[in-house]
């Protein structure tokens, strides 16, 4: 059994930062980079580049609604049309500055609020998925499983990877919780590893309202930003590991 690991990364600007980029680095197979919405500027894109260059770790896009005070974890009102522009814009950005490192960009995961937003309104899907297909069809969508993100690139055409989460809880909707609920966050990394392994085994996350849902998955996602993500990640890491998981990129760097 092989599974992706990766983490949201570069989600920084200017003197202050955000994780410890350089050491989830080399523990993750796929890095998410800000690219300047709700996080990120060249500089910060250009040292996260590479560091993902360094380690052989596979490269996205991570563009967000540009709210760094809410860390893109707000809905800000803005038509299907204008998120289009907006992730093409973000996107670009990092590509360009993932030319001058060398490594190429190949995926694109929605942040925060806009993922969520994403994964429940399928014409704010088709708007990314559209915008992600002129830039490059090439590009994959990594989309939270079972959700209208995974439906609409499917649906597109647009190479399409399915996300779970180590470190935040399920509805049975196959959303995530909502971070001001109870039961959104998982703070147990063996708690974690455990529920991770059993999805692995069964192909059923448990969900705080229901009955464990089914899901599928590439990729397992590890929030960079979160208290103690290293240790964390070190210990799904470990914990699949000995239970004989081996961790590839989704997408070959």
């Amino acid at each position: 059994m092989q599974i992706d690991l990766n983490a949201d990364l570069g989600e920084g600007f200017g003197p202050w930062s955000m994780g410890d980029d350089s050491q989830m680095m080399t523990l993750v197979t796929s890095a998410s980079i800000a690219c300047g919405g709700h996080a990120g500027d060249p500089e910060t894109m250009y040292r996260t580049l590479m560091q993902a260059k360094q380690n052989g770790v596979s490269v996205g896009a991570h563009p967000g609604y540009a709210d760094r005070e809410g860390f893109g974890r707000r809905v800000i009102p803005m038509s299907p049309d204008e998120i289009g522009r907006m992730c093409a814009a973000q996107i670009g950005a990092l590509m360009g500055v993932a030319a001058l490192v060398g490594v190429p960009v190949t995926y694109v995961k929605p942040h925060g609020a806009l993922g969520n937003l994403a994964a429940r309104d399928r014409t704010v899907a088709d708007a990314l998925v559209a915008a992600v297909q002129r830039i490059d069809p090439a590009l994959a969508i990594l989309a939270i499983s079972g959700t209208q993100s995974e439906e609409a690139a499917r649906a597109a055409g647009v190479p399409v990877f399915s996300e779970i989460f180590a470190d935040r809880g399920y509805l049975s909707s196959g959303q995530l919780v909502p971070r001001n609920q109870e039961g959104a966050m998982i703070h147990d990394a063996t708690e974690a590893a455990a529920r991770l392994m059993g999805f692995l085994q069964s192909g059923l996350m448990p969900v705080v309202d229901g009955d464990p849902i089914k899901l599928a998955a590439h990729s397992i996602c590890v929030h960079g930003d979160s208290p103690g993500a290293v240790d964390m990640t070190r210990t799904i890491s470990n914990y699949l590991t000995a239970q004989g998981v081996a961790f590839r990129p989704f997408i070959a760097p």
